[in-house]
């Protein structure tokens, strides 16, 4: 995720409780230097705006970083120095798109599909930030690139690829202007543990990760939403 400004790793927190076990297995199980595994941790909502022609125009996406990371922002950025976890308006002005500043080519960690196309997405609009709990809460709007598309039949998924951080579908998952089912399947994670240690257990000391592609597992451990809206 290094199209963010990612300030430094941040370790895992409780809502992401199973990661723990994918950390553990990458950095303590291995006999070669640490693979990839999540630093930063991220419970994400999702919000699709539907015409009433069942179109998807928009998502709005929610992103509340883990305690430490946020820690590390509001230090960097100089903002909570009552240390009370709560942002003045101003604050919160000054903090407003510290994640939307996004290099050209990046996804912003969602990828929609409809059968194998890849539905593209603007950069980030509408950008709003505060904190929750001394964690900070930043959402921003993503528009289809091509107007709208057809919500039914729709893949969403949030991840980094790299893993370097770890989206947990846990906050609202919601769709506005059409009458619209969500269909949620959450990955099973044990399963793709099992998986990477098989794979891990097959490597060995003289591994090169200077010459050897570092997996990319990120979209192996993302919950897929799926739309449909079938009185449009």
């Amino acid at each position: 995720m290094d199209a963010r400004l990612w300030i430094a790793p941040a370790f895992p927190t409780p809502y992401l409780r199973t990661m723990r076990w994918f950390t553990t297995l990458l950095t303590c199980c291995l006999p070669i230097p640490a693979m990839a595994h999540p630093h930063v941790f991220i419970d994400t909502g999702l919000e699709f705006i539907v015409d009433e022609a069942g179109n998807l125009t928009h998502i709005r996406v929610t992103w509340a970083y883990d305690e430490f990371y946020s820690l590390l922002v509001l230090e960097d950025m100089r903002l909570d120095q009552d240390g009370d976890g709560v942002l003045t308006e101003a604050e919160e002005g000054f903090l407003t798109g510290f994640d939307a500043q996004w290099v050209e080519g990046y996804n912003g960690d969602l990828v929609v599909r409809m059968g194998d196309t890849v539905i593209p997405l603007s950069g980030p609009l509408e950008p709003q930030a505060t904190t929750e709990d001394a964690r900070i809460v930043t959402s921003h709007l993503r528009a289809v690139k091509d107007g709208a598309v057809k919500a039914t039949g729709l893949s969403i998924k949030a991840f980094d690829e790299s893993f370097y951080t770890a989206y947990e579908v846990t906050r609202p998952v919601t769709v506005s202007g059409a009458a619209c089912e969500i269909e949620r399947t959450d990955p099973d994670v044990d399963a793709e543990l099992a998986q990477m240690q098989a794979f891990l257990l097959t490597l060995d000391a003289d591994y090169d990760l200077e010459e050897n592609d570092i997996p990319l597992v990120g979209e192996r451990f993302a919950t897929e939403i799926r739309l449909s809206c079938p009185n449009t």
